[in-house]
């Protein structure tokens, strides 16, 4: 929440730092590969959600708005990631979609 202390706070600011170098300043959606602006608590603080690297995840603007809170407190989405689109080659880039090959060079993401 933008106006929790806490995301001002030393710790924050180190934890924000170590998850965007651990995930090379990359989103971590499946398929994105566009530069992280975001660390998002995965479980929110609110809801008892722990301020742990484990608890974290780079996003790019795109993924972060999709999981952003509604003014009543939701998330969107309930806070799932929803991957749309199609990689340069017209493969999915959704890793549920059937045709899904991981992109141009076929590689599966785990």
């Amino acid at each position: 929440m933008p106006g929790d202390p806490y995301y001002k706070s030393r710790h924050w600011r180190q934890l924000r730092a170590a998850r965007l170098k651990l995930d090379r300043d990359t989103c971590v959606v499946p398929g994105c590969g566009k530069r992280a602006t975001t660390v998002d608590h995965i479980k929110r603080r609110r809801d008892g959600g722990a301020d742990t690297i484990a608890n974290t995840r780079s996003l790019c603007r795109e993924h972060d708005d999709a999981v952003k809170e509604l003014p009543d407190g939701r998330r969107r989405n309930g806070g799932k990631l929803v991957v749309k689109g199609c990689f340069a080659d017209g493969s999915p880039r959704d890793p549920s979609h059937p045709w899904f090959t991981g992109g141009p060079r076929g590689v599966r993401s785990s």
